[in-house]
């Protein structure tokens, strides 16, 4: 069975940390391009960090750089999202998803699929006081 699922999410107040995890099945993390997408109340689904084996790179959303880092571990099938020094605006449910980039993403370093072949179901992060 293809399947991702995210875990990881909470509660935390501003400044804390949380690590959020996609364990992949059906299918290797390596081979397709993988992204961390987050969805917050009326606003629409932003790319916040997405990584490619293939590609050998890494992107950012700009108002996360130097804050999240995305990570990989193959023999696990599993990739992270680690998040520092988290902000109220980080609120949302967050999404991993297994696709390809689509041009944007490569001429301008985005977080962005044409494709998305799966989807997780979503892990819920609130940062409030």
């Amino acid at each position: 069975q293809v399947q991702l699922v995210e875990s990881g999410g909470g509660l935390v107040q501003p400044g804390g940390s949380l690590r959020l995890s996609c364990v992949a099945s059906g299918f290797a993390v390596d081979y397709y391009n993988i992204g961390w997408f987050r969805q917050a109340p009326g606003k629409e689904r932003e790319g916040v960090s997405c990584w490619s084996s293939t590609h050998n790179n890494t992107y950012y959303l700009d108002s996360v750089k130097g804050r999240f880092t995305i990570s990989s571990d193959n023999a696990k099938n599993t990739v992270y999202l680690q998040m520092n020094n988290l902000k109220a605006e980080d609120t949302g449910v967050y999404y991993c998803a297994a696709g390809w980039y689509n041009v944007d993403a490569l001429l301008y370093r985005k977080c962005t699929f044409g494709e998305v072949k799966y989807r997780g179901q979503g892990t819920r992060v609130t940062v409030s006081s």
